[in-house]
């Protein structure tokens, strides 16, 4: 069983599986994270979506390259949660399927592709707080405890 964050399923709704890779990424003490301004402004874990054909790594590589600017290397799947949200820039009604991988970020090559994003350094402990789903929260605490 996946363990489920965030609100309560809906079963009157109809919810389509999107299942996405996204980075706990630690480097010299500080977490890198990405604000998306839109549709509601909040800090996240850098990942998104994975597209069809693509592996769960490959998508990571690429999304948080698209929301950082920054190459990573040694991705560690380290769990999975599921999420049932409203994502208003598809306009669909989501089960978010989250793989959660810890990596190391290697190089910064450039701003973030992905428009309405920043890559951010943060204290983790801030990022606690800080990090807009709980999902993210609660792998970022498993992981620094494991650091």
């Amino acid at each position: 069983m996946i363990r489920r964050f965030g609100e309560p399923i809906v079963h009157e709704r109809t919810y389509r599986r999107r299942p996405g890779a996204y980075a706990v990424l630690m480097r010299d003490g500080a977490l890198l994270v990405t604000h998306q301004a839109e549709p509601t402004p909040e800090f996240q874990l850098p990942g998104g979506g994975i597209d069809p054909g693509e592996s769960p790594v490959r998508a990571l590589h690429r999304e948080v390259y698209e929301e950082t600017g920054w190459s990573i290397a040694t991705p560690r799947r380290i769990g999975t949660y599921r999420r049932f949200v409203y994502m208003p820039e598809y306009d669909l009604w989501a089960e978010k399927l989250c793989m959660i991988y810890l990596a190391r970020p290697v190089l910064r090559l450039g701003p973030p592709t992905e428009a309405g994003h920043s890559a951010i350094w943060m204290e983790p402990r801030a990022a606690l707080e800080q990090l807009a789903n709980s999902g993210d929260r609660h792998f970022l605490a498993q992981a620094l405890a494991g650091l």
